[in-house]
């Protein structure tokens, strides 16, 4: 897949916000939240970009990739990160796209008044809301970070590696999915943005999941952005939607959301013209 432009802005406290960038520089921004422990150095509808007059930047959150860390990290800090970046390069009618993990974090930026738009795929529930629905797995971690947020955050980034996580993927992956990942270019830029997420070693994967096991930054019911939610039907995830976005969708105002019958969880990147062409509309 095309390698992006590696960018990176000095933030005020001078740590350092990288990310990666395709599509014409005057098109329009489009702010990417990639999937957990992965770097921005894995973009989506690159080829797209030039004809819908897009411009992608995948980032990299703080502990990710190129991106300096923060121990601290939290949805707020985030936004206040980004929102630098967005003065700074002079971003305006800011678009998003949050995938599976970073699908929290782009609502963040949403709650911060920092996106026109945003289109969530495959994307990562309020959890909490939707307890009943859980594997046991999945509900145990939420255990386990409200027990002890710090001694789980601990215990994450002493297991966590990219081999790992890379293993999470396949083995929860639906047969389509898999196939994808296994038998195409797909699953080897997978795993390279899960090498390039974990270069700084596991701290920012912890971090990132213990907030993103935690409450949402905005409640879905005040979320006043237009809001596309995108779903495969053979998503098997334990960690993306366990009733595919319907739950979520009752409660965000006006939200649009549609499941694909022929797709799983890679649909960011098998539709990602209909995904970017949606956005934009």
């Amino acid at each position: 897949m095309e390698p992006g432009t590696p960018s990176a802005l000095r933030l005020p406290d001078g740590r350092e916000l990288a990310w990666s960038e395709w599509g014409p520089a005057d098109g329009r921004p489009v702010l990417f939240c990639p999937g957990a422990g992965m770097s921005g150095v894995l973009g989506f509808g690159t080829g797209e970009l030039s004809g819908l007059g897009l411009r992608l930047l995948a980032l990299d959150r703080p502990g990710l990739g190129r991106s300096s860390p923060d121990p601290a990290k939290t949805y707020a800090s985030w936004a206040d990160d980004v929102g630098h970046l967005v003065a700074a390069l002079g971003l305006q009618r800011v678009l998003g796209v949050g995938f599976s993990q970073g699908a929290p974090f782009a609502v963040a930026l949403a709650g911060a008044g920092l996106l026109d738009a945003l289109a969530l795929v495959a994307g990562q529930d309020d959890l909490r809301a939707q307890r009943r629905l859980l594997v046991p797995e999945v509900a145990g971690m939420l255990d386990a970070a409200d027990a002890d947020p710090a001694g789980f955050e601990r215990e994450i980034a002493r297991v966590a590696t990219a081999d790992w996580l890379w293993d999470v993927v396949l083995t929860t992956a639906a047969p389509v999915d898999r196939a994808r990942y296994e038998g195409t270019d797909l699953g080897g830029a997978v795993r390279a943005a899960l090498d390039d997420g974990f270069r700084q070693g596991a701290a920012g994967y912890a971090r990132d999941l213990v907030t993103a096991l935690g409450h949402w930054p905005v409640r879905p019911e005040d979320l006043t952005v237009p809001l596309h939610l995108w779903y495969g039907a053979h998503d098997t995830s334990t960690v993306h939607s366990p009733d595919l976005g319907r739950g979520l969708a009752a409660r965000i105002p006006r939200a649009r959301h549609t499941v694909l019958d022929d797709e799983g969880g890679a649909l960011l990147w098998t539709r990602a013209r209909d995904v970017l062409s949606a956005l934009a509309a």
